[in-house]
């Protein structure tokens, strides 16, 4: 059997847990030489009104600043040399992130996704939700969920690299 990934997603939030699924995401994407895909949702803030059937979209002004920022951020989510010996394909966009990582794997035929999971249990976790698990369940390619806690095998023996 040949196993063969040709793209790679890796959804970032730009948090610690997020961080720790990159360090796989580079190496798997080093491993099989394939392209990497960064990709940043910035989430559009609704607000319900007191009539149920409507709600307030943050002002497009404030999503276009956050759409910048996070921009710059992802230019620089992955070192230089790193980056220059490698495909890397960058993405910013407004929108539910779970459904944008959805869409955007099917439209760019990603064979991989990798991402970081919050670890969150309990209350916290019914009340938040998990992202992470909402791609699981709805990926048409396969998973791979990296908890920031526990057993890890990319061992990451330059710092730099992240």
């Amino acid at each position: 059997m040949n196993i063969r990934i040709s793209r790679i997603l890796f959804p970032t939030d730009f948090s610690e847990p997020a961080r720790q699924a990159q360090k796989y995401a580079m190496e798997l994407a080093d491993r099989f030489q394939s392209e990497l895909h960064l990709i940043h949702i910035v989430p559009e803030v609704y607000m319900p009104l007191p009539d149920a059937s409507t709600s307030w979209t943050m002002p497009v002004t404030n999503l276009q600043a956050d759409v910048e920022i996070a921009s710059k951020r992802l230019q620089n989510e992955v070192n230089r040399p790193w980056a220059d010996s490698h495909q890397i394909v960058r993405h910013v966009e407004v929108g539910n992130p779970v459904n944008a990582i959805i869409t955007y794997a099917k439209t760019h035929e990603i064979d991989l996704i990798v991402v970081g999971t919050h670890g969150h249990t309990g209350l916290s976790h019914l009340l938040l939700g998990s992202n992470a698990e909402k791609v699981v369940r709805l990926a048409t390619c396969p998973v791979l969920t990296i908890h920031p806690k526990g057993h890890q095998f990319v061992i990451d023996d330059n710092p730099a690299n992240t």
